[in-house]
């Protein structure tokens, strides 16, 4: 054994090269954290890339439920829309702060490109490109949105390796952008809001269309005008015959519209409808007339009006048309026929009224009015399922890595029943020895480099963050091996303490506990570092902590730079496929690693230090000392994975990695020396006993 004082500049040189060296190669990754809305050039900029009409553009703030700005040429015409991610879908990332990109959709209905504004996360901060980030995000153009799931499995599968591999962060980006451009879309009318079917079409006869409710109607007669305006100046003559009746369909569906209005006509009325709007036929007979003749000065239909719900709809001569004829032969008789075009938030499934007032003037001055209204809803027959909301990536991910669940399920209860049973293995040293390496490969091979299963500090950091700016489950469901580690791992924090992960599935410590068994066979000298040097260095991870955690309340990506003091990501995360500074400082701690057991995890792990502080919540106390340890005997101490066990045979929760060599040690009567000198005392009682019982039957025989 080599201890410190033999080579004192070993360690100091270890902790500078893999806190120093780390940190500072992470400066590169620094990122712009703004808030500020993207700028008028920002959008202008992407609206001549992507809708490139060979003409100047505008890019103006448009009015809407879902806010977003309009794509138009100089002339007014509409090329489509952009919205933000964060200000429609609140898209936030794994890191607890928004992911931003902005999304362009084109009036056929698809997405005609995206760009990421702003992020913090950690697998996008650093070892990526900017191009590899900006070729995923755009990869989503050409999606549509009347059918994104496959298109945008397809956007998906050209995405680099390396961030194919980050599936919560590309979860929210995926997300974020096929919520966002569906919502933009729908409230614009680029896609069918109204879910109608414009395309199906069965010969129906006015009948027929009276009685499924795609015609309404109502009347009233002249003895209800008359009442209603017995004090006017002029009185109405009362009578049975029609004051007005009333009729109203939309036609925008093939079997109301060209039924009442006739191939041609219905053509005619549908072909000049706008986005989001739909065309209203409303027929009439009797004295009344539901145009009047004001229209013509003022352009506005004032005796009509459409309410649907709290809403009135004014109805103008933009896209009026008039009827003169319909193309159904057994329709009644109407004195006027005419379609009027519907939009500005008005929904065609919803139900409505339409009101027909007239007025006349009362002999005190006043004006009497009198209102004929027909409610109108649109038969289910015509109305369509919306189109599909895209699924949510992590039920998608869920049921495609099922088999992985189940394996990390099986490793949890495995270990669990392990634990729970530790003194039926640990009376086994050999056993014990076979399941611990073996276990620990699964981690490293299996766990961490095969399915990704390494947590960081970044995402209790993360959590934190969420915790206070809006927690969301989706975000921490994306990824299922992280949720359901951290799911065993906060259970286990109350039954054992950080060990029942450090010291079994983090596949960095695994990888360096196997490493340095390697290297103890191959006889590499241990250093022995001297207990008041040791306790303090345990600082050192504690602060690196605390800092990333203050940290990250100023600044996330910030934050996130200085975890790159985790060699997680490198080591496993990316396997080594890195540059080439950041593979020199995993080399750097498991090169220590191999000198002094589980460097990292002992002095300078940010994430073991942030399960130390919760484990002080532990509740049972399953590893089991004797009065002896630490007074009589040290061995333990000795051959601590970790040196957790103090000169008095204390274990100390915070540094425990629950490896259980203490407990093999404590039931070996081969290797503890409490047992074996109550072995040799046994041994001695029991010669003792034996020679007695000699000398007495010598005395018997000889009497």
């Amino acid at each position: 054994m080599i201890r410190l004082h033999h080579i004192p500049l070993l360690l100091p040189c270890l902790l500078i090269l893999v806190l120093n060296g780390g940190l500072a190669l992470a400066q590169t990754g620094l990122l712009r954290e703004s808030a500020e809305a993207p700028s008028l050039q920002v959008l202008t900029a992407m609206a001549e890339r992507l809708f490139d009409p060979g003409a100047p553009i505008r890019v103006r703030a448009d009015e809407g439920a879902v806010p977003g700005w309009a794509v138009t040429t100089a002339g007014g015409e509409t090329l489509g829309y952009i919205g933000s991610t964060w200000e429609i879908a609140g898209s936030v990332g794994y890191s607890g702060r928004p992911i931003e990109m902005l999304v362009a959709v084109s009036r056929d209905g698809t997405i005609a490109g995206a760009e990421l504004l702003r992020h913090s996360e950690p697998i996008l901060t650093l070892g990526l490109s900017d191009a590899d980030i900006a070729r995923f995000v755009a990869g989503f153009g050409g999606v549509d949105l009347t059918a994104p799931r496959d298109s945008a499995a397809a956007a998906e599968a050209n995405a680099p390796d390396v961030i194919s591999r980050a599936t919560v962060s590309t979860g929210v980006i995926r997300d974020g952008i096929l919520r966002s451009a569906r919502a933009l879309a729908l409230d614009r009318g680029v896609i069918d809001a109204g879910r109608i079917d414009r395309t199906g079409f069965a010969p129906q006869d006015w009948a027929a269309l009276l009685a499924d409710g795609s015609i309404a109607h109502a009347g009233t007669t002249k003895t209800e005008a008359a009442a209603a305006f017995a004090e006017a100046k002029v009185p109405l003559s009362p009578g049975d015959a029609p004051f007005l009746d009333l009729y109203v369909a939309l036609l925008d569906s093939p079997t109301i519209g060209q039924n009442l209005l006739g191939q041609t006509l219905y053509t005619r009325a549908v072909g000049g409808l706008g986005a989001g709007q739909v065309a209203l036929f409303v027929g009439s007979q009797g004295v009344q007339s539901h145009r009047g003749t004001g229209w013509r000065r003022s352009h506005v239909f004032d005796r009509i009006t459409v309410v649907q719900g709290e809403r009135r709809f004014a109805l103008t001569d933009e896209g009026y048309l008039r009827v003169d004829r319909l193309g159904l032969q057994d329709a009644p008789p109407m004195k006027e026929r005419s379609v009027f075009q519907l939009g500005d938030g008005f929904d065609p499934i919803a139900p409505f009224r339409v009101e027909v007032a007239a007025t006349r003037p009362a002999s005190d001055g006043t004006e009497l009015r009198f209102v004929t209204a027909v409610d109108y809803a649109l038969p289910s027959q015509y109305i369509l399922a919306p189109p599909p909301e895209p699924t949510p990536l992590w039920e998608k991910t869920w049921r495609d890595k099922r088999f992985v669940v189940i394996g990390v399920g099986l490793m949890i209860a495995t270990l669990t029943l392990m634990l729970f049973a530790q003194e039926a293995l640990v009376a086994r040293p050999r056993l014990w020895r076979s399941f611990r390496y073996g276990f620990l490969t699964l981690t490293l091979v299996w766990l961490g480099w095969g399915v990704n299963g390494q947590l960081s500090v970044v995402q209790v950091v993360a959590f934190l963050q969420s915790l206070l700016t809006g927690f969301h489950w989706e975000t921490f469901l994306i990824e299922p091996v992280i949720f359901i580690l951290w799911s065993f791992v906060a259970l286990g924090l109350l039954f054992w303490g950080r060990g029942v992960y450090c010291g079994w599935l983090c596949p960095f410590g695994a990888l360096q506990e196997l490493t340095n068994a390697i290297a103890q066979k191959l006889k590499v000298p241990q250093i022995v570092v001297p207990q008041a040097i040791h306790e303090r260095l345990w600082t050192v991870k504690y602060t690196l902590f605390l800092s990333i955690l203050a940290l990250s309340f100023y600044s996330m990506s910030h934050a996130i730079t200085l975890a790159e003091a985790e060699p997680f990501k490198t080591a496993i995360s990316l396997r080594m496929i890195r540059a080439w500074p950041f593979v020199l400082m995993v080399l750097a701690i498991l090169t220590a690693g191999l000198f002094i057991e589980r460097f990292y995890c002992r002095y300078l792990c940010p994430l073991g230090a942030a399960l130390a502080i919760p484990a002080k919540l532990k509740i049972f106390d399953w590893l089991h000392r004797r009065s002896q340890c630490g007074r009589e005997c040290r061995l333990c101490e000795q051959k601590c994975t970790v040196g957790a066990i103090d000169a008095l045979g204390r274990i100390n929760p915070n540094e425990c990695v629950l490896c259980l060599r203490c407990q093999v040690i404590f039931n070996d009567d081969t290797t503890c020396p409490t047992l074996l000198k109550r072995a040799r005392s046994d041994a001695a009682r029991q010669a003792a006993i034996e020679k007695a019982r000699a000398a007495r039957a010598a005395k018997e025989q000889e009497a």
